[in-house]
């Protein structure tokens, strides 16, 4: 009985890790799990060893990765370029402010939350079915996210005047919008996601989003979208709808990008016009291409390591920091570019592959010369 007990428990984790692992992701090994995990303790252990304004800050951070795994997702997995992953962020960011303001209540933060995911996710769907739909392809379908973006930053700066309101919520123009806290309960009672609260709860969304990514990417559907990346004709041919595979991961991209804005929204209880601005809109580029397009986990950390900085520079020297921050990020940038084309995290993991492969050659050449010769 205890033996079967333990072989059951092994084919579990088995099975566990068949899903979570495979050709598209980095990271199938023991050890990598082992780190993993020992990481995610960490982070749950950090509100508790660190003052409120860096746990205030770190949430902020895990809301900006979502965006960050939302382009990761259709760029390194679909070669979808995507400048306009903002537009859906800011969405979902504004539909999250003005439901949770008019109906004014724990579960109307609730309510408010699946609106503003619902709606970034329609918006990114209906956007995906007129570009993909309609033959639009490569960088045509990059100028088109960033000019979408670019028209909702306009548009939503001009909505300074008391007549530009939905209901109770005043939608701010370029002064913003003040947005409730997200919130889960019934009625007026319930747990409000404050500090360390909307900390634990980033984290959990953001671990489970990274798992269930890496199923995703290393499923039938992951392969397909590999394919695309790779040669949409060939792939075609083979009798794929390649308009309606891009639709749906631009779609399940949108969503990711939703889910942020509504923790950032939240995060800050405030929200404005620049989450549509070209100089937001770059971010996630960069911190895709520095931590990896077709690595989901350099992406988190590209987004931590750099928005980090960037905090800490600005904290830190003022004003001219946040100069220094752009210029040392823009550095980053063309360094990885020109050396590192893949990303920091596959950069590192193919030379792991390749110090493993020498030391097995190392081992496999030693062992044969200590054979005795007959």
């Amino acid at each position: 009985m205890i033996g079967d007990s333990s072989a059951d428990g092994r084919s579990l984790l088995g099975r566990v890790r068949d899903r979570l692992e495979g050709p598209n992701t980095i990271g199938d090994s023991t050890t990598f799990w082992g780190a993993f995990a020992v990481v995610v303790a960490a982070l749950a252990v950090y509100p508790q060893v660190v003052g409120p304004y860096t746990v205030i800050q770190t949430s902020r951070y895990f809301a900006l990765a979502f965006l960050a795994l939302s382009l990761c997702f259709i760029w390194g997995y679909a070669g979808v370029l995507s400048f306009g992953q903002v537009a859906f962020f800011g969405v979902a960011a504004y539909v999250f402010g003005i439901v949770g303001i008019n109906l004014g209540s724990v579960t109307g933060a609730m309510v408010a939350l699946v609106a503003a995911v619902v709606g970034g996710t329609l918006a990114a769907a209906l956007l995906g079915y007129f570009m993909f739909y309609g033959g639009v392809r490569d960088t045509y379908v990059t100028i088109m996210t960033l000019v979408v973006a670019l028209v909702l930053n306009t548009f939503m700066a001009q909505t300074a005047g008391s007549e530009w309101a939905v209901g109770e919520a005043q939608l701010g123009g370029f002064n913003g919008m003040n947005v409730p806290s997200l919130a889960f309960g019934i009625g007026q009672s319930g747990l409000v996601l404050e500090r360390a609260a909307l900390y634990y709860a980033l984290l959990v969304t953001l671990v489970a989003t990274y798992l269930g990514l890496r199923v995703l990417v290393n499923g039938s559907f992951g392969m397909t979208m590999v394919a695309v990346r790779e040669d949409e004709a060939r792939t075609a041919t083979f009798g794929y709808d390649v308009p309606f595979v891009k639709l749906v991961v631009f779609t399940i991209g949108g969503a990711l990008a939703a889910v942020g804005g509504v923790f950032y929204a939240s995060w800050g209880n405030y929200v404005d016009p620049t989450v549509f601005g070209i100089g937001f809109a770059a971010l996630p580029v960069v911190w895709v291409s520095i931590g990896g397009r077709e690595s989901l986990l350099g992406a988190i950390g590209a987004t931590l390591v750099i928005e980090r900085m960037r905090t800490e520079l600005s904290s830190g020297i003022g004003p001219v920091g946040s100069e220094w921050a752009l210029v040392i990020v823009g550095g980053l940038l063309l360094t990885v570019i020109l050396f590192m084309p893949a990303g920091v995290v596959p950069t590192l993991d193919d030379l792991a592959d390749r110090a493993r492969s020498r030391r097995t050659e190392q081992s496999q050449s030693t062992t044969a010369t200590e054979e005795p010769v007959e």
